[in-house]
């Protein structure tokens, strides 16, 4: 992208789709874009010192600016979807993590994903070697790696033995 006064709003010289998959976190996604972005930062140079690259103005339609994360935003809130508690938990890994609250204990969720089940939001369904399985407001959730806080990053089983859970207790509501 070349410069110009507003931000991020310069001509496009060059750009690529990127798919997000389902597995993908905001880690994983900025190495594939790194990787992307420094293969098309030689090509670019290269075709702008041959001439050959056209710079394309940038459409101003559909552009939002996207405030810096509030840690509050970080907070689980169980009464939305499982889908959107995933997609959260995956933006905010490895960074600052996406963080819940039971028996008065501050934990980070690493990694989770959607589940059948029903319950009350932030009810534990199901705890056991394959993770933890918690009722959102739609759906469920089957956490399969958290870590309590000043700990280290566990799978849910090893988790477990630490620090059990059982079928019945609850995350705190945001």
């Amino acid at each position: 992208m070349q410069m110009d006064t507003g931000l991020d709003t310069g001509p496009v010289l060059m750009q690529e789709k990127v798919p997000i998959l389902e597995d993908d976190t905001l880690g994983t996604l900025q190495d594939r874009l790194a990787e992307l972005g420094a293969k098309l930062l030689v090509r670019a140079l290269d075709e702008l010192q041959a001439g050959v690259v056209k710079a394309i103005p940038q459409s101003a339609e559909g552009v939002t600016y996207a405030a810096k994360l509030d840690r509050r935003e970080a907070r689980v809130d169980w009464r939305e979807s499982a889908l959107t508690v995933t997609r959260r938990v995956r933006a905010l890994n490895p960074s600052p993590g996406a963080d819940a609250r039971t028996r008065g204990v501050e934990l980070k969720i690493w990694r989770c994903a959607t589940a059948t089940g029903r319950g009350d939001p932030g009810e534990i369904l199901n705890a056991g070697p394959g993770g933890l399985c918690v009722a959102c407001g739609e759906g469920a959730l089957v956490i399969t790696e958290l870590q309590r806080s000043g700990g280290k990053r566990l799978v849910a089983a090893d988790f477990l033995r630490g620090f059990p859970l059982s079928a019945g207790e609850r995350f705190e509501a945001q």
